[in-house]
């Protein structure tokens, strides 16, 4: 304590606590929604008498100015609120869903998209985002899929490390900052079944090796705050987790910033069997180590009488408060007033947002050079090409829909109307009846090359939004087999919120280009790269499945003893007592993926060679150079995603039989070519072993410089002592 007492937030921190009462403190660690325009005078008193300690969605910019003057100047001891919101992926100016933006493969690009983000909700006196989200996911079924940044845990490090930056800005302090906060910790992305708030099963090895390293690369970011989860995780909720919390990161990652529950999270351990009742959820609540309460009010109902009881010391009271008080502090929420506060977009926001859903989108298939466009007409068909919310995508709060620029706006403005024969189809994505074919069908027709916009709208995923299957939902197959009657090229763009399954429309289409929900500028961003303006970078942050019968699938799984060849399918030769053919694989669908993560086309080609390592061995304690040439042999200039993968083909548990360890976005002229180069430390190999402990060791290994998880130039070198 005397070394942080020098820190004068630290001195500022215990002065106040010094000086609060019981309910002041019991006032810190509650969190409100219930702060509506106007302010009643309900509302005023409890924040006088210190009532709350933040409020979330918290009505509007004028709202939130005056709550925060009777904080700072009507209530005792002047300590201000902090308003949070969700800006999931953007606040007036909307991105690409998380998962999209993770196409992008561009950590600076989805810092600025942040930047943007947290400028905005600031202006309006927004103080605090729940966001990055960090949770690993296998499982597409799950609705949240479309909240992550993928599968991977080296990729969402990196580019969850990016948004917490882009959030934070330079200081958090700033006035044009938002706090960031890491969820949702921990495991939330295994749940059962693909089913939202499910259980969660996951091996302290697997949770080290994993789940946890996109929250540590957050915390090493400087992220202000933590969220814990919904799920129950190996039988104990991950918001009465001492295990997660105290031990892993108070004590292991020596984390001291706030962490706040989930909403009703700590309410809801009853009905997981955790809790007994409101005041044993607050106990474990606080026992394991939630500052502050989202929302239901277990804290402020109960801990009062548990400490007069003996069962909670007023040191875990004190702490929990100390890191609140510390995040306001070092806001510069106590010194500043808010005034003029308007929603309004940045400046720069339509600008980031058109590059970075143009970014975003993957190539997946483009037979015969179909795209780019160069045709006279086209027919524009689907649910999704003129849907200004549904293209905004899951967890939109704050945007104004009329502010959306949709495919069909952007193709109209680019050819002029007359040469855009625009039919619906569908009345939504989820539409069965088929009243609208005829027209679709007459549209392609009279046009050169057919867009079908395809895809889920909104309401099919985020939060609570879990799907059983992945294929296109309502009669957006049977659409597609109509317009294919016109005999026409058929591009196919898919904006939906997960991987889905679709290959009877990839079969009919000559191109499939996958563009999540996109975002505000999402129309002229899908314009721009299916004419060409802009080339086609994006890669799959994800797996996609062929059926969903093959979920959970990632790429970096581990090999089993009985390996299936490649394209091994079918009903093996052997028996049990002859077990020919006895291998891990489907006998009814090809094992693979339909497209690997890291998997993405251009309107290029890029070569590969000359794979080389600068040894053919390293040290525990050295570092190996790997490089290969990549070529740009089309005629158009372009951006190559350079991926390097490592497996170690024997240790003391088993490995992957890949693992992402870095990745480069080169720009390429057309014929260029240039050297690109990786350094691989033993660090980089490190994992935890059956004893927890996190270390290389030393063994065999094959590397990868890849365009994606499946291919690549292979070599293969020694880690020694």
């Amino acid at each position: 304590m005397q070394a942080l007492a020098a820190d004068p937030t630290e001195a500022r921190v215990e002065a106040l606590l010094k000086r609060m009462t019981l309910d002041e403190k019991l006032g810190q660690m509650s969190q409100s929604t219930e702060l509506r325009a106007p302010l009643s005078e309900k509302n005023k008193a409890e924040i006088r008498q210190g009532r709350w300690g933040s409020f979330l969605n918290a009505a509007g910019p004028a709202e939130r100015v005056e709550a925060q003057r009777i904080a700072l100047k009507e209530s005792r001891l002047g300590i201000p609120l902090i308003f949070g919101r969700d800006v999931i992926h953007g606040y007036r100016t909307v991105f690409p869903i998380p998962l999209g933006q993770a196409a992008s493969w561009d950590p600076e690009l989805i810092r600025q998209a942040a930047r943007v983000a947290g400028r905005e909700a600031a202006r309006s006196g927004v103080h605090w985002t729940f966001a990055p989200m960090l949770d690993i996911t296998r499982d597409p079924r799950w609705g949240r899929v479309a909240e992550t940044l993928g599968e991977d845990p080296y990729l969402t490090s990196i580019l969850g490390a990016a948004m917490v930056r882009g959030f934070q800005g330079g200081s958090i302090g700033a006035a044009d900052s938002i706090a960031a906060c890491a969820k949702h910790y921990v495991g939330y992305g295994a749940a059962e079944g693909g089913r939202d708030y499910n259980t969660t099963w996951i091996p302290e090895i697997e949770l080290r090796n994993v789940f946890l390293r996109p929250f540590d690369a957050a915390r090493q970011a400087g992220v202000a705050t933590f969220m814990s989860a919904f799920n129950s995780l190996n039988g104990v909720p991950t918001s009465g987790n001492e295990f997660t919390l105290r031990q892993v990161l108070r004590k292991e990652w020596k984390y001291d910033g706030m962490v706040v529950s989930d909403w009703e999270s700590i309410r809801e351990m009853i009905p997981h069997g955790y809790a007994a009742d409101p005041a044993d959820a607050a106990f474990k609540g606080l026992r394991g180590g939630v500052d502050m309460e989202m929302v239901s009010t277990t804290y402020f109902d109960h801990l009062k009488a548990l400490i007069a009881s003996g069962q909670v010391p007023m040191s875990w009271i004190d702490d929990g408060v100390r890191n609140i008080l510390r995040l306001k502090l070092r806001m510069g929420l106590f010194d500043r007033q808010p005034a003029g506060l308007a929603i309004a977009a940045d400046p720069e926001g339509a600008a980031i947002a058109r590059r970075i859903a143009a970014q975003s989108a993957v190539l997946l298939k483009n037979d015969s050079n179909t795209l780019p466009l160069t045709t006279k007409t086209i027919a524009v068909i689907g649910p999704l090409a003129d849907s200004p919310v549904d293209q905004m995508g899951a967890w939109v709060m704050d945007a104004d829909p009329k502010e959306v620029r949709t495919p069909l706006a952007a193709l109209r403005d680019r050819l002029g109307e007359g040469r855009v024969h625009w039919a619906r189809g569908l009345k939504s994505s989820r539409d069965q009846s088929r009243d609208g074919f005829a027209e679709a069908l007459g549209a392609a027709r009279a046009s050169d090359v057919v867009l079908l916009f395809l895809g889920e709208e909104q309401i099919l995923s985020g939060e609570a939004h879990s799907r059983a299957f992945l294929n296109l939902p309502g009669a957006q197959e049977a659409l597609v087999e109509e317009v294919a009657k016109a005999g026409k090229p058929i591009v196919a763009v898919i904006m939906a919120g997960r991987p889905l399954t679709f290959p009877s429309v990839a079969a009919k289409s000559s191109a499939v280009l996958y563009a999540w929900h996109p975002g505000t500028m999402g129309g002229p961003a899908l314009a721009d790269v299916l004419f060409g303006d802009a080339v086609p970078s994006g890669r799959l942050p994800i797996t996609f499945p062929r059926t969903v019968g093959q979920v959970p699938i990632h790429y970096a799984h581990m090999s089993t003893g009985r390996p299936p060849s490649e394209k091994e399918l079918g009903i093996p030769m052997g028996t049990p007592l002859d077990p020919r053919g006895f291998t891990s694989k489907y006998l009814d669908v090809d094992f693979t993926p339909e497209f690997p993560f890291g998997f993405g086309l251009s309107y290029t080609t890029f070569e590969y060679a000359n794979l080389r390592l600068s040894s053919p061995s390293m040290s525990l304690a050295g570092s190996l150079t790997i490089s290969a040439d990549i070529s740009n042999t089309g005629s158009r200039d372009a951006v190559e995603t350079v991926q390097l993968y490592t497996r170690q083909l024997a240790a003391s548990i088993t490995r992957p039989v890949r693992e992402l360890r870095a990745f480069r976005r080169v720009h390429l002229r057309a014929g260029e070519k240039q050297t690109v180069e990786f350094t691989l430390k033993a660090s980089d190999l490190a994992f935890y072993n059956s004893k927890m402990q996190l270390a290389a060791e030393p063994g065999d290994f094959h590397v990868w410089v890849a365009p994606d998880s499946a291919l690549g130039l292979q070599a293969a070198f020694k880690l020694t002592r």
